[in-house]
């Protein structure tokens, strides 16, 4: 059984300017989440972030999503690529100079494309672990898993009118909409242990229902028994993004 990721050894930090901004299209993304005890992720969260509660629960998950047109902001339009990637999310908050942030920590990325495990984290943010991806769509049905020497997920999907989605943490659709929304900022490990944050920008925010018929993830299954149950499943499709670097308050 793969075990929790570890602490980082240090607070967040601000990556360098020439690793800043990256365009793309989110061709497909599925948010699949659940709710967790809190007390279970505290051996997950580096210091300065706590788990972000909603009637007491914390909201973990995994994002599984198809980049196309990706890029470095500095790369010419005509060199980009597309690939599967993946994430283990929590749903955290922290105190900023104006209050309180909110957003995800990740404690590790994956993608199927060489390109970010070679130069994510040094010519551009954001570290990555190679994967194997298996994916079948068919229609508004989708089946996506992947298997890395440390995680494993396998999730069956499909698309569904709202008034048939379900969840044990939002009350609606537009509910969930809004809470991840908020939370646009992942901060995740660079190379040196410290972490980089990375901010998600997009003029076209948009999710859809979704129901499971199967999910299975090697972190959740990690956490303390009966720590966590199955919530929810959130699609978005063709939504234009850029992610830009975040700095951590008093770096």
């Amino acid at each position: 059984m793969t075990t929790a990721a570890h602490k980082a050894s240090t607070k967040p930090t601000t990556t360098t300017p020439s690793r800043a901004g990256i365009v793309a299209r989110i061709d497909r993304r599925l948010l699949v989440n659940f709710r967790v005890d809190p007390t279970a992720l505290r051996r997950v969260l580096p210091d300065g972030l706590r788990p972000q509660l909603v009637d007491g629960s914390a909201v973990t998950g995994v994002c599984l999503l198809r980049m196309a047109g990706l890029r470095p902001r500095w790369v010419p339009r005509g060199i980009a690529w597309g690939a599967e990637n993946a994430a283990h999310r929590i749903a955290v908050e922290w105190d900023g100079p104006t209050g309180v942030r909110r957003g995800v920590y990740i404690s590790k990325r994956y993608s199927a494309s060489w390109v970010p495990v070679a130069l994510g984290g040094r010519v551009m943010p954001g570290v990555h672990q190679h994967a194997r991806f298996d994916v079948d769509e068919d229609g508004e049905r989708f089946r996506v898993g992947f298997d890395a020497t440390d995680a494993e997920v396998d999730v069956d999907v499909e698309r569904v009118p709202a008034h048939r989605w379900t969840s044990s943490v939002f009350r609606d659709v537009d509910e969930a909409s809004d809470f991840f929304r908020a939370g646009s900022t992942g901060w995740s490990p660079d190379h040196r242990g410290a972490l980089e944050g990375l901010e998600l920008r997009t003029d076209a925010w948009q999710v859809s229902p979704a129901r499971a018929h199967r999910v299975h993830s090697s972190f959740i299954d990690a956490l303390p028994r009966d720590s966590a149950e199955f919530s929810d499943v959130l699609l978005m499709r063709n939504v234009p993004v850029t992610w830009g670097t975040e700095r951590w308050p008093g770096a």
